[in-house]
């Protein structure tokens, strides 16, 4: 294919030179430099070395910018290239390719431009290296002033490696061209470690949106620690394959599921906290956790088999006294971003559907309108619980309606026949009796006396403190604690990065 004329600029932008006419193909193997700026394309996309720009337009790049991408929807990052700390405007869909590497210093601020729902993308073999500190974290947020901030103003974040699936290679959803998958489960896709992801994910056609960070068939050679995904439009964290191990979540107040587990992602997750908002949740179901095998419920391998353990899972109930289940009350409130995205209903702590091998261990979910379901309707998810091939040990639900059901949409605790689609209210769910029958788990009314003002933190003479147990092969490798549930007493993890009210923050 041809190459369009255009003018480069140096990095210091003080040199123009006409570029002539040249073949390249979508594989990179041609280009044209002037002043240390490469261009080619990248499957059929603009293609660049270089990064930063000062306005719309290839003529416009130099490392001086404060703009990420040259304003095209979709633009390729080729290079190696250090963002320095500062504010800066990511445009477009911009993807990080195989071989380039984005490094990000702490304490800067990115803003997601919200005409071309931009977002950053590590395709595999790409890395996105993003090491803030707990006192100068690295934050993605949107572009609109304080007070106007919704979710889905932009993106988000994915990242894609070579890790295994049990699709082989998948395309990542949400509508970026990246494609994820291949048989290097140590693969590194780079670092997220002291990072905030706001008002991001993005509906781009039914069941196909962007989450508020994606990770597709990452490797445990990727570190990932200390990330809060606030106020997104889809779900806060959703895993497609993988082995990429992660530690210190913050979910808060997303509009979907909170940790969304698919296609065989086998890596381990230890300290994560979700919070609701009573007025945010969609139209398929919101749930903390909803896991897949894959959507078919097929017997694939690898399984997704995660495991996960101290987590805690506050949901709308605990969170607003006056809550309604129903389309009257869960309206969006001040955060309806009216941008075609549809409200719901909250349903579970734990949707466990389509053949999954989940795990949870060391965990406490509050003021869901369900506990748990394991769902039957794809795949044998049931006979995998009875199988043992998951595990749900030493959890404990406080304030909740039904501790289990079966189905999707089902709110009574009720075994459900999948033959005839009726509950027999006569009859405890599957769900509930498997529930009850495991290893320390435990169902209480209210969760009196367990936690501090914050709703999720420890009091000193909180239950939660001792209740921990780590005798399972499964969580060889997690960080043996007492406590289930996120937290110790006064814990401070959260401390100096986090931020509970970015609609107000000055960026």
């Amino acid at each position: 294919m041809k190459m369009d004329k255009f003018k480069l600029y140096g990095c210091l932008g003080i040199m123009a030179m006409a570029l002539t006419m040249s073949s390249c193909s979508d594989d990179d193997n041609s280009g044209t430099s002037q002043s240390g700026v490469n261009w080619t394309t990248n499957g059929g996309i603009k293609a660049c070395d270089h990064l930063l720009f000062t306005a719309d337009g290839d003529a416009n790049v130099n490392d001086n910018g404060t703009q990420i991408g040259n304003g095209d929807q979709e633009f390729v990052f080729t290079g190696k290239q250090t963002i320095k700390k500062g504010t800066y405007i990511l445009k477009g869909w911009v993807y990080i390719a195989d071989g380039a590497e984005l490094t990000i210093e702490p304490g800067t601020v990115i803003k997601g431009d919200k005409q071309t729902k931009a977002s950053l993308i590590a395709e595999r073999g790409g890395k996105l290296i993003a090491q803030g500190t707990a006192t100068e974290p690295i934050v993605f947020t949107s572009e609109e002033a304080k007070g106007n901030r919704r979710p889905g103003d932009w993106g988000g974040i994915i990242i894609c490696g070579k890790a295994k699936n049990n699709k082989s290679e998948m395309q990542i959803e949400g509508g970026p061209r990246t494609k994820h998958g291949g048989n290097d489960d140590a693969d590194n896709s780079g670092v997220l470690s002291y990072v905030r992801i706001e008002f991001a994910g993005y509906p781009f056609q039914t069941d196909q949106e962007i989450n508020g960070l994606t990770l597709g068939s990452v490797g445990s050679g990727t570190k990932i620690d200390h990330v809060q995904v606030s106020y997104t439009n889809d779900d806060s964290y959703e895993w497609f394959g993988g082995t990429v191990n992660c530690k210190y979540l913050v979910a808060y107040k997303g509009w979907d599921d909170d940790f969304d587990t698919d296609n065989g992602f086998s890596g381990k997750v230890q300290f994560g906290l979700s919070v609701r908002d009573s007025k945010i949740a969609d139209v398929s179901q919101s749930n903390s956790f909803e896991s897949d095998n894959n959507a078919d419920g097929s017997n694939s391998e690898p399984h997704t088999s995660a495991v996960f353990s101290n987590m805690t899972l506050v949901g709308p109930m605990a969170t607003d006294a006056s809550f309604v289940n129903d389309a009257s009350y869960i309206n969006g409130g001040n955060y309806y971003p009216n941008n075609g995205s549809s409200l719901g209903k909250f349903q579970a702590a734990m949707h466990i559907r389509r053949d999954t091998h989940l795990n949870c261990f060391n965990s406490v979910a509050i003021g869901w309108p369900i506990g748990i379901i394991i769902d039957n309707e794809k795949g044998d998810t049931q006979g995998a619980a009875t199988a043992g091939n998951l595990k749900l040990e030493n959890i404990w639900l406080a304030n909740v309606n039904a501790v289990g059901t079966d189905f999707n949409k089902i709110y009574v605790d009720g075994l459900y026949n999948y033959e005839t689609k009726q509950v027999d209210e006569s009859q405890p769910s599957f769900s509930s009796t498997f529930f009850k029958a495991q290893s320390g788990n435990k169902f209480y009314e209210a969760a009196t006396g367990w936690f501090d003002t914050t709703g999720y933190i420890p009091t000193s003479g909180s239950p939660l403190l001792s209740a921990a147990a780590f005798t399972n092969s499964l969580l060889s490798g997690f960080d043996q604690v007492s406590y289930i549930g996120a937290f110790a007493a006064g814990d401070t993890w959260l401390d100096g990065w986090t931020n509970f009210d970015p609609q107000n923050t000055d960026y």
